[in-house]
This record gives structure tokens, sequence and C-alpha cells, in this order.
């Protein structure tokens, strides 16, 4: 794909803003002094662009108007993921260890505006086709399927190798597979048990709490030889060099700074992205953390009368690469991408 020569523009804009503080004058002049001749309403329009989407910031007014780099950008700037992953952990210059910085660089909107208005009429859309559906017993067949579609791929996702018919005939029939473990069948049976919990006691979840995250992993753990609660052994992740906390204190810690920061979110989109997010990066848990956050992520959701994820079409390696490059890079632009195109799946296949 062709890039345009805006972006071209807007890309040497954040390189000349690298660390420092500009008026549009200097700007302007970056670019004549590379002999590079760009209007100045070209310029300000290309920074009103940057602004919108969040990547800098602008003090002061008229001709005492200053612009530097937002702290995040680096959180929002698109990532040529294959590119990035093309090199090994240890050539790709990631963050080894947890950014307790990252919950004030999350506080600005983690959505541009265009996207907001997306969701904001997805979840419009929803509610329309949701009314239509009258009959509870409809209602609750509808909600099977998102049920079984969701415990399939989140345990997929984990390693289970239950298909998609497998894990049907499981929910529906209570029928294991010959050669599967019997892991594999509690593995999707705690989802259904999850789900069920979190559809039965939607307003409980209007907001978050330890307690709440604690209780959705417990279930979703349950007879599968995890521990519940908060880990006091540290973990690795495979296949990066960041490595999680490994203190049980610096562990409730960082829940409790993500937990102050997603009550304070007015946007429950922002709200159930920051769970999926962060329960993930914080890894609390010895084991069970990404169903953990895709599941209370759902509930916020299901909370606020939205449709939940299933994430059926996701491919495996795609949503392990998007968690990894926020592991490392603290950058969310891919796992924005799969949140929005799941939710926008799922608003048009269900109900």
């Amino acid at each position: 794909m062709k890039i345009k020569k805006s972006e071209i523009r807007q890309k040497k804009i954040l390189k000349i803003l690298d660390n420092k503080n500009l008026s549009l004058h200097e700007i302007i002049q970056y670019f004549s002094n590379e002999n590079d001749t760009i209007s100045q309403i070209t310029i300000i329009r290309d920074l009103q662009k940057l602004i919108t989407s969040q990547y800098i910031l602008k003090t002061g007014k008229a001709k005492s108007a200053k612009y530097k780099i937002n702290l995040s950008y680096s959180l929002l700037e698109t990532v040529d993921i294959d590119k990035y992953f093309q090199n090994p952990a240890n050539k790709r210059n990631a963050k080894k260890q947890f950014n307790f910085t990252i919950f004030s660089q999350l506080e600005s909107d983690i959505f541009f505006p265009e996207e907001k208005e997306l969701l904001q009429n997805l979840h419009k859309k929803f509610q329309k086709k949701f009314q239509k559906f009258n009959s509870e017993i409809s209602k609750q067949k509808e909600y099977e399927r998102i049920i079984i579609e969701f415990a399939w791929k989140s345990s997929y996702i984990e390693g289970n190798t239950y298909s998609l018919l497998e894990t049907e005939r499981l929910i529906k029939e209570h029928k294991t597979t010959d050669g599967k473990t019997a892991e594999e069948a509690k593995m999707i049976l705690n989802h259904k048990e999850v789900f069920d919990f979190v559809l039965n006691n939607k307003q409980y979840f209007t907001t978050i709490s330890r307690i709440k995250i604690e209780e959705i992993h417990k279930i979703l753990t349950k007879e599968i030889g995890i521990t519940a609660n908060i880990r006091k052994t540290p973990v690795g992740i495979t296949g990066s060099d960041y490595k999680p906390l490994d203190n049980q204190f610096q562990i409730e810690e960082a829940l409790e700074q993500m937990i102050i920061l997603i009550n304070v979110k007015n946007n429950f989109f922002e709200k159930s992205f920051l769970l999926l997010l962060l329960i993930s990066y914080i890894q609390a848990f010895e084991d069970g953390n990404k169903r953990t956050a895709r599941m209370t992520a759902n509930s916020v959701l299901i909370a606020n009368n939205s449709c939940p994820l299933s994430y059926k079409t996701i491919e495996e390696i795609d949503y392990k690469k998007a968690t990894l490059l926020f592991y490392e890079q603290n950058n969310l632009s891919e796992m924005k991408k799969i949140f929005i195109n799941q939710y926008s799946e799922a608003v048009h296949d269900y109900f």
C-alpha cells in the first residue's frame, strides 16, 4: 500500500519534535533547512492531525504556541508487527521490567475520536438488535452460541486442542472427546461457568475490584491445577526477555493502580480494553492471566448492556504478538486493532 505524502510529513514532524518543545516557526525552519518547501497551512494541518491522534501536545496560543511529543505517543504509534518479530527476543530492544509509569500514561484517551465514534455506533447497533429478541429463550440460545465460541477460542489460545464442534458437544451434551485430557474439558467448562456467572450478575461488574478479578480467575482455573490468589513466585514469558513482577507486594500495588485507573475512566470501552491489556501485563496469577483478562474485559461490556467478544476469528499467533508487543514496548496499537475488529465482528454476528 502506497504511503501518503501527509503520513511522511507527519512522521518527519514527530522526528523533529523528538525530545524538543518547538514553535510552528521552528518546525517550518527544520523543513526549510532540508530544502523541503512545505506551506505553513499544510504544516498546521499536519500538526492538528497529530494533536487529534494524541501523538503531540500543544501548549500556549497564537505565536507563543509550542508543540511537543505526547507521552502517550509510544503507546499509540503504529508498529509494523511482522517486521518487529522478525528479530529474535534478544534483538528487539525490549523493556525487560514492569513499567509502573504505564498507569499515568494510560490516563489520557486510548481511542482516537474516530475509533470512539465507531465503537459507540456499533454499541447502538447492538442494542437495537438485542431489543428485537423479546423471548428470553431466544436470548439464552444466542448467549449460548457466544459462550461456546468464546470458550473454544479462549481455551485454544491457551493451547487447548478441542475443536469448535467438540466444544459445542461438551457444553451442550457434556460429552468429552477421546484423546483429550480431563484438564482440557474442565478448562472449557470453566469458561462456561464464569460466563454464566457474569451474565447472572451483570450489575456486579459496573465497577471493578481485586476481589471481582480474583473471583473470575478462581472459576476459570478451578480443578485444573492452578493456584488461586496472587502469586508468590516468579513467572517467565515464553519468547520474550520481559520479566513480570516477582514481588507479591509490587503485584498487589500494580493491581491497585490498575483498578483505580479503570474505575475513573468514563468510557466503558476503555475500561474493557485496559482490563484486557493490563491484567495480562501484570501477570498477578501463576497461570490463567490472559483468560482472566478476556473474561473480565467481557464482564464490563456485559455490565454496560453491550456485546461481549468471542475472539472466534482471531489467529492465535496474532493475539500473542499483540500481547508481547505491549509487554516489550508498552505499545497497544496492535491489541487495540484486535479489540475493535473483534467487537465489530461480534456486533455484526450475534443477535
